[in-house]
């Protein structure tokens, strides 16, 4: 698996060993609400990083409802367009629908139709990405950050729905760890994983660093043939002294597994 790391690239002022890729914010690295100078701005910062940035996470700003009565496709996809043609000329490959602001289904509002409101919007998006050269992952959140989407096997549901080869699925042990949802539901999930995250679930720590066993999940991820992408997206102390470690300690359970 190629690991990588969720930061600012310009947080990044050197090569770092078994280190592959970078992980950024939609809102820091395409500036999607910004005009095309900001947007050249981040595109010479990404590519000045020593290490190639890959993907992007935190797709939509908490405003721009995805769920629920106040939903503008229009808007919505007016803002996607910009994402995905910036993400493009970046060479990003990932990007991560979390959004657990813009996705949080207001109370009140069905259940089952925020569910439709995720899928098509999902449907409109992936002719954009493959455009684009992009693919998006639905990400489930654990449920204090987020109503809905809230394990592998939902999100997965939901991304069959979608039906289509440039909307596939996030695990994040993170999440995963946090609610219980079982190494099993990576294996059900199959091929439409297609991206990852880690970190424990105490403090969000990087894996290894609280003494949590994550080796069950990526044996579940190996089990299920993938063979791509995970960043780690934790909380740290001292990033620069830290991150050789938590590779080290990452790289270790996933060999393990």
């Amino acid at each position: 698996m190629r690991i990588g790391v969720c930061t600012a690239p310009e947080s990044m002022t050197r090569a770092v060993d078994g280190l592959d890729f970078v992980e950024g914010t939609v809102a820091n690295l395409l500036c999607p609400r910004e005009g095309e100078s900001a947007f050249a701005k981040r595109l010479a910062a990404a590519r000045a990083c020593p290490l190639p940035v890959q993907a992007a996470n935190v797709l939509l700003p908490g405003e721009l409802k995805t769920t629920g009565p106040e939903v503008d496709p229009a808007a919505v996809d007016a803002y996607i367009a910009v994402v995905c043609r910036r993400a493009g000329l970046m060479g990003l490959k990932i990007i991560v629908y979390g959004s657990g602001g813009s996705r949080r289904v207001p109370e009140g509002f069905d259940r089952a139709a925020a569910a439709d409101q995720i899928v098509g919007h999902l449907q409109r998006w992936g002719p954009m990405a493959a455009e684009a050269g992009v693919t998006f992952v639905l990400e489930p959140l654990n449920r204090q950050e987020c109503n809905i989407v809230n394990s592998v096997g939902e999100g997965a549901e939901l991304v069959r729905r979608a039906d289509h080869p440039n909307v596939r699925l996030l695990a994040d042990t993170y999440h995963m760890a946090r609610d219980g949802d079982p190494p099993q539901a990576i294996r059900a999930a199959g091929g439409l994983i297609a991206h990852a995250h880690c970190a424990e679930a105490a403090g969000r720590v990087p894996v290894g660093f609280g003494g949590e066993d994550h080796r069950p999940y990526f044996r579940a991820l190996k089990d299920a043939g993938y063979d791509g992408r995970i960043a780690i997206e934790a909380q740290w102390e001292d990033f620069e002294t830290q991150l050789p470690r938590a590779l080290a300690q990452l790289r270790r359970q996933i060999e393990e597994a």
